[in-house]
């Protein structure tokens, strides 16, 4: 059912869905650029995105804290290697106070419904405080916002307790239980050994074993913090340093699937050393390549699973019952309680909500082929823009990294348009299957198609499913500075932008656009 114009009561020159890492960095770049009249929904009750949503015991960073940070505020006060989910979200809180950009944000605050009116030339959004119009349309929400729970039979039929990780139930205590975990992804990895300890049985239901690599987390003493508040220099070195390193990934990913064995050579050393038992070693052995699924950064998950009261279950799950889970060879698992450790949708649901101009939503072009240009923009939906969005997310780099470069770009992108009064902005669809046509091309030889594995690093169809097969500093060259050329822009006789223009406006650029009148 289509939004009513008369129902919209507030208009924006910019909405902005969601108030996660993306969406602070890009309010903080918005202001720094002179726009002042700009909100940012977010239907949780607090910012900090899937920092704020995910508090699953042993909850942290797969990066370095130093990297995993935005470039414009670094932390010299990280307590650890890799940050927590608490010290992150803090973190966050404290770059969006500082800058002031949480006056901005509108908590509570779902969108049920985007939809581009081509008359208007604006965007009707419908949140659960009501409608409102937009100028220009932001996506910054991440694609790890919504919970996966596989359709197993009999699932519904379980009596006991069940939850996913992206949903902690901190009022259910797991000790003395027989718990079962499904899925051993990231997050499944880093809460597996906090609550082996806990319960009367722990048995892990692997699909597939992940590779996994030392984490070589540690503290940070006081004398190292002091050094990085006192010499920030050391600080960027360091950053640098932890860039590079993750950016090798890169070797195996898109070079050459024969980078992968000193990588694979130093996971299954990790393997060796820390599990002793040859058949549990044998279940934990992956029987693809490295990099064709995420690879993940730990040092106490084989430990957790060499435990007495925990067993590694790889037959396959046939049904869940009341109180038990049975799986193919015939072996009826009791169980108490179910946590699924099986990831996140392969298509964001926001993408269900937003419908452009052609009537079809930006998830029914994702089902099509996942879609955009440089993972910021997508053909068919004028004025809005997107962060990690289809190849614009790294599968070997800080995703930060990424959404920084696309944030650049996107405020590049508004400021062409408020200082050549563009009122009308869309990416040439010929452009986009231009750079659809190079991802797909260049992606053939990855490891992420031909690794041997399925993940949600590919499509049903065996494709790419979005990650840039390229290295994550040639990315940021491409979006450096906004494309004009690329995209069909409509000037108007008075901006609706002018408002947000800084007091002294900035001398137009010597790149600016062509555009078409009216």
């Amino acid at each position: 059912m289509a939004i009513s114009r008369s129902a919209a009561t507030e208009h924006t020159p910019i909405a902005v869905i969601g108030a996660g890492i993306a969406g602070i960095g890009l309010a903080v770049a918005l202001r720094e650029a002179g726009f002042e009249e700009f909100v940012i929904l977010e239907r949780a009750g607090d910012l900090g995105g899937t920092w704020q949503a995910n508090t699953y015991p042993g909850c942290a960073c797969d990066v370095p804290s130093h990297l995993y940070s935005y470039s414009f505020a670094p932390n010299p006060d990280w307590s650890r290697t890799y940050g927590r989910q608490s010290e992150i979200l803090d973190y966050l809180r404290g770059v969006a106070r500082r800058h002031d950009v949480v006056r901005h944000m509108r908590f509570g605050t779902e969108l049920r419904r985007a939809q581009w009116d081509e008359r208007r030339g604006r965007w009707l959004l419908d949140t659960d405080s009501g409608v409102l119009s937009a100028d220009i349309l932001v996506s910054a929400v991440g694609p790890f916002s919504e919970a996966r729970i596989p359709d197993i039979p009999g699932r519904e039929s379980f009596r006991g307790t069940q939850f996913h990780s992206l949903h902690w139930n901190h009022d259910h205590d797991l000790t003395g239980e027989r718990v079962a975990v499904i899925g051993t992804g990231a997050s499944a990895v880093q809460f597996i050994p906090e609550i082996a300890p806990k319960v009367e049985r722990l048995t892990v239901f692997q699909r597939s074993a992940p590779w996994i690599v030392s984490r070589l987390d540690r503290p940070t003493s006081g004398i190292e913090r002091a050094l990085l508040r006192r010499v920030p220099a050391l600080g960027s070195a360091l950053r640098n340093t932890y860039y590079a390193g993750i950016e090798s990934f890169g070797l195996v990913g898109f070079v050459d699937r024969r980078f992968r064995h000193p990588f694979q050579a130093l996971s299954a050393l990790q393997l060796r050393r820390q599990v002793r038992d040859r058949e549990l070693r044998r279940k934990l052995t992956p029987d693809y390549m490295i990099g064709c699924k995420r690879a993940i950064f730990s040092d106490a998950y084989y430990p957790a699973l060499t435990r007495d009261n925990v067993e590694v279950e790889t037959a396959g799950i046939t049904e869940i019952r009341e109180r038990s889970i049975l799986t193919r060879d015939g072996v009826d698992h009791a169980v108490d309680t179910i946590v699924w450790g099986t990831g996140f949708g392969a298509i964001p649901e926001l993408y269900e909500r937003i419908t452009g101009a052609d009537g079809r939503t930006v998830a029914d072009h994702y089902r099509d082929r996942p879609s955009s240009y440089l993972g910021a923009a997508i053909a068919g939906f004028p004025n809005m823009f997107l962060t990690l969005g289809p190849f614009g997310a790294a599968g070997n780099q800080s995703a930060i990294f990424m959404i920084e470069s696309q944030i650049g770009y996107i405020v590049d992108a508004l400021r062409t348009l408020r200082d050549n009064d563009i009122e009308r902005v869309e990416v040439r669809a010929a452009v986009q299957r231009e750079f659809l046509a190079e991802m797909h091309e260049r992606s053939r030889g990855t490891v992420w198609l031909r690794g041997g594995c399925d993940s949600y690093y590919t499509t049903d169809r065996g494709e790419n499913a979005g990650l840039y097969p390229n290295w994550s500093f040639e990315y940021r060259r491409r979006v450096a500075a906004f494309d004009a050329e690329s995209y069909r822009l409509s000037s108007r006789l008075s901006s609706r932008l002018s408002s947000s223009r800084s007091s002294q406006r900035e001398t137009a650029d010597p790149r600016s656009p062509e555009v078409n009148a009216g």
